[in-house]
């Protein structure tokens, strides 16, 4: 397939706010697709190639502006070369190399081809063409059950993946995918109540459980061999021997678990965030330690448990891992809930979360099955821009331009984000000097006093609440926000969405002026 017919899909995608038309539009390029093409053309189509990240900056795209091709000749498959030789460049000579071959892509692709190359390279491809759309095209173009694809790809964390089986293989090939062990689940994701009695009215009788303010681990065993991943289904079992070694010392064969972890302090208290993500991150063991916190059980020895309660599942859970639960009490009672939220809090930790006993888990959805329950507002939002710092900060890049994605455009282009408010506070001397080399390698443009940077670093954001805004289009401001960590556990695709900001706004949605004090 040539490239231009991806790019062809993608205007579609862009320039309409239908969702059935943008699965048609995806559905005739995936049909199109020979059977060694769809896994890299599924990258393609979410700017997440299969190479990973490719190691090449905006800056060095944007100056390969000499000649492009007339006609557009670049195929898939070239493209998919290109971005492996990429990654398989390093050593003596490495730059020129690199500059070598993308002055090759640029000149074999068309201008317009060579524009969007850039975005997906960079990762500010937004054409609202988000996982849920494109499962739903797959579905449309293999003529399968779209519950059957996406359960797929829920278990076998990989869209490429589904998608090729989906197309090239039969119904059963399709049911066929399971869970195996070693190989990483989409995660299960919750939603926000305001309070615990809101979330028990949602759920019922519930399972009322710490909110740890710690890393997301899936940990999967099987025999000796042990792997943990993050919830970006990253694997990190060579940073963490210490969650290796206590899932070894279960009375269990083959397992997977889900949960957190986080370093504790001499009196067994949570360590700060931060200190939890830089062991988290490092490469090899340090001094501190990470405790793990199991919360869910997906596989127990030959037996999967997703479609189970979770009533079942914690009984499993408690079984094989009872001695690593994070604290939970079972109930339906408002003001027991509420007590051990309180205790929760007393214990130094983020709040609690509200899960109803009925339900399976669901992966890689964020519906009312789970519930978090926060005293203070927190969003994970996405950072658009950095502004250059003055005075003390000078030389450093300082405030933070948020965005909170708007997947079908409602506000802007469809699948991007909206602007809905900056921050400087928060920010440490040590955190300053690191974000601002950061970003300078993830530059795509220029913005007044700074620069605008790929949409994919999740930064999480304590506010007072927000306000009626006329100055960002979403129509809503933050108040008051201020920096309490990056979530660098976390994809851009799991930010918090302009609607949840916007019903935090008292009464309609219409905007009024007087939002300047949205800027922190």
């Amino acid at each position: 397939m040539l490239f231009g017919d991806i790019e062809t899909a993608l205007a579609a995608v862009t320039n309409t706010r239908s969702r059935l038309a943008k699965v048609d539009a995806l559905a005739e390029v995936l049909r199109s697709l020979a059977p060694d093409e769809i896994v890299p053309a599924v990258g393609l189509l979410t700017a997440s190639p299969r190479q990973g990240r490719l190691g090449v900056g905006w800056r060095t795209l944007s100056s390969r502006g000499g000649s492009h091709a007339d006609t557009p000749t670049l195929t898939v498959g070239a493209v998919d070369e290109a971005f492996s030789r990429l990654t398989g460049i390093g050593g003596t000579g490495s730059a020129a190399a690199r500059t070598a071959l993308l002055d090759d892509l640029a000149g074999r692709a068309t201008a317009s081809e060579w524009h969007l190359l850039i975005r997906i390279m960079t990762g500010e491809l937004r054409t609202g063409a988000l996982e849920g759309v494109l499962l739903d095209a797959v579905a449309r173009a293999s003529d399968r059950d779209g519950a059957a694809v996406r359960r797929a790809a829920m278990l076998s964390g990989e869209l490429g993946e589904t998608a090729r089986v989906a197309l090239t293989g039969s119904a059963d090939d399709l049911a066929a995918v399971g869970l195996v062990v070693g190989r990483g689940v989409q995660p299960m994701l919750a939603s926000t109540a305001a309070s615990v009695a809101e979330a028990l009215a949602v759920a019922g009788r519930a399972s009322v459980e710490y909110k740890l303010d710690g890393a997301r681990v899936q940990v999967h065993r099987h025999a000796d061999e042990v792997r943990v991943f993050t919830r970006t289904l990253a694997d990190v079992t060579h940073r963490v021997p210490e969650i290796v070694e206590v899932v070894r010392s279960l009375p269990v064969g083959d397992v997977i678990l889900d949960g957190e972890t986080l370093s504790l302090d001499d009196d067994g208290g949570p360590r700060p965030f931060q200190d939890t993500m830089a062991r988290f991150g490092a490469e090899a063991a340090r001094e501190i330690a990470l405790r793990p916190w199991f919360f869910d059980v997906l596989h127990v020895d030959g037996r999967d448990l997703v479609d189970e309660p979770l009533s079942a599942r914690l009984d499993e859970l408690e079984r094989v891992a009872g001695a690593w639960r994070v604290p939970a009490t079972v109930t339906d009672d408002t003001e027991v809930a509420e007590t051990f939220a309180r205790d929760a809090l007393a214990a130094g930790h983020e709040g609690v979360m509200v899960k109803g006993l009925d339900d399976p888990y669901t992966a890689g959805r964020r519906g009312k099955s789970w519930l978090k329950v926060k005293p203070v507002h927190t969003f994970d939002l996405v950072v658009l821009g950095v502004e250059r710092g003055s005075g003390r900060r000078a030389g450093w890049f300082s405030n933070l331009h948020l965005g909170a994605r708007d997947p079908d455009g409602r506000f802007g282009e469809p699948g991007g984000f909206v602007m809905v408010g900056k921050t400087f506070k928060g920010l440490t001397d040590e955190i300053l000097t690191w974000q601002t080399a950061y970003f300078a390698e993830r530059e795509v443009g220029q913005i007044p006093g700074g620069i605008r940077v790929t949409p994919d670093t999740v930064v999480e954001i304590a506010i007072d609440g927000v306000q009626r805004s006329v100055r960002y289009p979403g129509g809503v401001a933050l108040r008051f926000a201020r920096v309490k960590a990056y979530r660098s556990d976390k994809t851009a695709a799991e930010a918090d969405m302009i609607d949840t900001l916007r019903s935090l706004l008292p009464g309609g949605s219409t905007p009024a002026r007087g939002d300047e004090a949205a800027e922190g």
